[in-house]
């Protein structure tokens, strides 16, 4: 580095992008940055490494002029700041083109896609290597718990990334991951999402096979082989290729490199027996929920295996590993009744939570309290796929769409056409009205021994401590 930059963001407070900023500070640049919303954590994450963060967007944040503005995917045209970037000609990029351009061209970097499964399968692996002692970088789209935050950089050469298909800024329209000059790719589903910027599925798998095809040729992709489109990649791939697969039972997996095989599920986790193509390995255990944390697990085996981890580390570092915040998270347990906290909002994400706790304790209830939240979500691209998500729950509670009007009329997904067709598939399901009423309903008639998952991709009106402190003043119903 020639000289110190001053380097301002827009829309700092991002979790990809307060991250950045905390990274470039290290390099010894000066960062300030701004944002509507600026509230804890990140703020006081901005806070303690004494980045002065502007509350608001205007002109006045670019007084005196920055050298470069990183400019957030959240900003679109007709924000004060990114007009005044245009208008006076500074010098501007997204955040993964900076994330390139200042941090990945002299690592080796790792980058963890799929449309599910993204953020716990990267901490999962940044967790491992640390444990290892490979010292990595990562970057992870939440923050693991335990750690202070999702991003570091490491002395080591390995550069964790959660790599998301999402658009990259409203100049630049590719996949942020298409960015991020991978050496070893995993990609654990591929499936429909955003569908405030892809029409298809199709889209999709072009974005995906666009990254397979940047892959080089002494690299790494790891897959599931039971995913068609993966599969499909597989086919376009000049690097090695190595599968997973998993089975509830002894059978081997067809032709996996990796396969799980006599899993087994408790409340305190997931074990199974970890098979190289025929040969048994080792026996491993994760605090993990769930058949989708066993393939994430796998996903993790195959790239640590690749950096050399020995398998007494690479045991440790899955038995060890604590989770991420909003990924089936514990947020409390009152009088018997457990409180979780969860980001599932795609129908195979709920599924996949669902089916994870069940198989988990069998033997207890268990609420599903579900907010359609996302871009996605408060569309119709759904509607049809819930009906059939929220299987595995006893009684599930649906609340309001978050700002219905931010999806096209004619285009708005329906709180009640879901609640309907619940029930006619036999689900005792009901949509009780606000974040309040639903808080009441659950004070009410939860008893102990359930268990209350709530699924947003958002804070949900801070529901989980609201529930946790009316169970506290024992509404609870008896059992």
């Amino acid at each position: 580095m020639s000289r110190p930059l001053h380097i301002h963001l827009v829309a700092i407070c991002g979790t990809g992008m307060g991250a950045l900023a905390v990274m470039l500070k290290s390099l010894g640049h000066r960062v300030t940055g701004s944002d509507e919303n600026v509230y804890p954590p990140m703020s006081t994450v901005l806070s303690e490494q004494q980045i002065p963060v502007s509350e608001g967007f205007s002109a006045a944040n670019l007084d005196p002029r920055p050298d470069l503005v990183v400019i957030g995917n959240a900003v679109s045209r007709g924000n004060p700041e990114a007009e005044a970037v245009l208008d006076r000609k500074i010098r501007y990029a997204s955040m993964p083109e900076t994330l390139k351009s200042y941090f990945l061209w002299d690592r080796s970097p790792v980058v963890v896609a799929g449309t599910h499964g993204k953020t716990t399968t990267t901490a999962m692996l940044a967790w491992v290597l640390t444990e290892a002692g490979l010292d990595p970088s990562y970057i992870v789209g939440g923050v693991p718990i335990g750690w202070q935050s999702g991003a570091r950089l490491g002395s080591g050469d390995l550069f964790i990334l959660e790599g998301d298909e999402y658009d990259s800024a409203f100049f630049d329209k590719r996949a942020k991951f298409l960015h991020y000059l991978p050496d070893t790719v995993i990609i654990n589903n591929v499936e429909f999402d955003h569908a405030d910027i892809y029409d298809s599925i199709d889209e999709i798998a072009l974005s995906f096979r666009r990254l397979v095809n940047i892959i080089p040729e002494n690299g790494l992709l790891i897959g599931p082989e039971d995913d068609e489109h993966i599969q499909a990649l597989t086919s376009h791939a000049y690097c090695a290729v190595q599968t997973l697969g998993i089975s509830l039972g002894g059978r081997a997996s067809s032709s996996a490199r990796w396969s799980a095989r006599d899993v087994s599920f408790d409340p305190g986790g997931t074990s199974f027996d970890l098979y190289e193509s025929d040969e048994h390995r080792t026996r491993l255990s994760t605090s993990q929920l769930g058949d989708h944390n066993v393939r994430n697990a796998l996903a993790v085996v195959a790239a640590a295996r690749q950096y050399g981890v020995s398998w007494p580390d690479l045991a440790r570092g899955l038995a060890s590993f604590p989770g991420v915040k909003r990924r089936l998270e514990v947020r409390g347990e009152v009088n018997g009744i457990t409180v979780y906290d969860d980001f599932a909002h795609h129908p195979t994400a709920v599924q996949a939570t669902l089916d994870a706790l069940r198989k988990a304790a069998p033997g207890r209830r268990t609420w599903a309290v579900f907010e359609p939240r996302s871009a996605t979500t408060i569309r119709r691209t759904f509607q049809d796929d819930y009906g059939t998500a929220f299987d595995q729950a006893d009684r599930v509670l649906i609340a309001p769409v978050y700002l219905p009007e931010k999806a096209p009329p004619g285009n708005r997904f329906s709180v009640e056409e879901l609640v309907a067709r619940l029930r006619e598939r036999g689900v005792d399901a009901e949509a009780p009205g606000n974040v309040e009423q639903i808080v009441s309903r659950l004070a009410v008639q939860a008893a102990p021994g359930d268990r209350i998952v709530f699924m947003s991709n958002g804070g949900f009106g801070g529901i989980h401590e609201k529930t946790l402190h009316r169970l506290e003043r024992g509404d609870a119903a008896e059992s």
